[in-house]
């Protein structure tokens, strides 16, 4: 390897793993935000948290690495070009693709980890994250009794306090409604005042409550109204909770491993296959169903039979004789044919139509799901081409404008970044549609950041000054001329 070679690496890689962890923090900062409300309350410890950052973090590497990829070529490539080492390696004759060549290679072997990475790491990840992700949001909020607020999240009671006192533990006017036998109102305890705390490792919550009394009203016959109302004093009462409903339940992942994004490409392989099969068992199902709903029967016409393409007659055909809707009306009065024909007529449409709606929208579901889980395995392959084509647009367009820095790099990666994820979605909701071919769908971000990227690199070798306002003012400056010249010249024609 030569020194140039080591020189270009060496300033394309730390970059490169400086700006992989900032977007990666970024895109985790964004997950945060987004599920921000489900984490507030929950008492969760930071062995929980540590799991589900670790998680969501590498799910956002496949999508970080073209963005990352993108911003290190910028900024090495136009640290070259600003400490004028680039023009200096070209005046030796040496060429940009050859300088290029060396992190070339090195992007093929990141977009190789890239697809390896989305396909064995991410799919583990995204069941791994979501299933916990899931288990926080199911979680109950931490048990916080407000003043003058009944609290009802202990299953069976609702309870209200007056007054709090600072120690979180004192409490003034107690009540409290025991709704465990589903009876209503009928199980009242007040109390002067009491206190509360947890034992046995916070799974029990303790009120122990003075000075007061419990009323209880009690059916004594289940035939009639009569009841029986009790009056208990007590300067001393304990109530015991479980706070089990409060603890994070560990749901089974295989809850989750049907959604394509927990699969690789094998098994995306097999789901795409099986709803194929799906689907045609569904259509032919649903074909045979609609051909039930006539009142007449279907007749299937002979292998010979055709009609003349030039007269539009057929071949005279004896059909043997069903239950035609005739054949039923012909033993009907003149008078009520009519009326009858009309009403079976009727009936039979709108029976047509609603089972063509349903069957419509089943098989359009069972589609959406078949093409959902084939983009998401073509996406396992143009993540990784992303980044060859961030890399070509990134090192071209560095080595035009010799902008080095967090500055005119990050502005135009983010543009670009926006520009692929925006043509991404879109493409993949018209491809989740059935407008376009899921193949062509996923394929056209990549193309097109492919054929930027060869526009960039052709202006680089070129030494093109497509950055600099300077050329387009002298270009505005001779198209002014020009014009003043045409219009000089017609004059003197005239």
């Amino acid at each position: 390897m030569r020194k140039i070679d080591k020189l270009v690496i060496k300033n394309f890689l730390g970059p490169f793993v400086l700006t992989t962890l900032v977007v990666v923090f970024i895109f985790l900062l964004r997950f945060l935000m987004l599920y921000f409300d489900d984490f507030v309350g929950k008492d969760l410890d930071l062995q929980t948290f540590g799991k589900l950052f670790a998680y969501f973090s590498l799910i956002t590497v496949p999508i970080s690495l073209p963005l990352s990829t993108l911003l290190a070529s910028l900024m090495s490539f136009g640290n070259l070009g600003e400490h004028t080492e680039l023009t200096a390696i070209k005046s030796a004759g040496i060429p940009l693709g050859r300088v290029i060549l060396p992190t070339l290679i090195f992007t093929i072997f990141i977009s190789i980890f890239s697809f390896w990475f989305n396909n064995n790491v991410t799919p583990w990840a995204n069941l791994k994250g979501y299933s916990l992700l899931w288990d926080i949001r199911t979680t109950k909020v931490a048990l916080n009794i407000q003043e003058g607020i009944f609290y009802r999240e202990i299953p069976g009671y609702s309870i209200k306090v007056k007054k709090k006192y600072p120690d979180n533990e004192s409490l003034k006017d107690v009540l409290v409604y025991d709704h465990s036998m589903r009876n209503g109102n009928k199980n009242v305890t007040i109390a002067d005042s009491g206190r509360m705390y947890t034992m046995y490792n916070d799974n029990y919550l303790v009120f122990e409550l003075f000075n007061g009394q419990n009323y209880t009203e009690t059916k004594t016959n289940q035939t009639l109204n009569d009841t029986q109302f009790y009056r208990n004093k007590f300067k001393k009462n304990r109530f015991v909770f479980s706070l089990e409903s409060f603890n994070m339940k560990k749901t089974s992942e295989n809850q989750f491993k049907y959604h394509e994004y927990m699969k690789n490409i094998d098994e995306l392989k097999n789901q795409i296959d099986s709803t194929k099969i799906q689907i045609d068992a569904q259509a032919q199902s649903q074909v045979a169903s609609l051909k039930s709903m006539h009142t007449y029967q279907f007749k299937n016409l002979p292998k010979n039979y055709k009609v003349d393409s030039l007269t539009g007659d057929s071949t005279l055909i004896v059909i043997e004789k069903g239950p035609w809707v005739y054949d039923k009306l012909a033993t009907l009065d003149e008078s009520n044919r009519y009326s009858e024909i009309w009403a079976i007529s009727q009936s039979s449409a709108h029976s047509f139509q609603s089972q063509l709606e349903n069957s419509h929208a089943i098989l359009g579901s069972k589609r959406r799901t078949m093409y959902s889980a084939d983009i998401e395995r073509w996406h396992k392959y143009t993540y990784a081409v992303a980044c060859l084509a961030m890399f070509i647009i990134g090192a071209s367009l560095g080595s035009i404008i010799k902008k080095g820095g967090f500055g005119m790099p990050v502005l135009i990666a983010i543009s670009f970044f926006i520009l692929y994820y925006v043509m991404m979605q879109l493409a993949d909701k018209n491809a989740k549609e059935g407008l376009i071919p899921v193949v062509i769908a996923v394929w056209i971000p990549d193309v097109i950041l492919m054929g930027i990227g060869a526009i960039f690199i052709s202006k680089a070798t070129k030494d093109a000054r497509i950055f600099e306002l300077d050329v387009y003012v002298q270009f505005w400056e001779k198209l002014k001329k020009k014009v003043k010249r045409n219009k000089t010249e017609t004059l003197v024609i005239e």
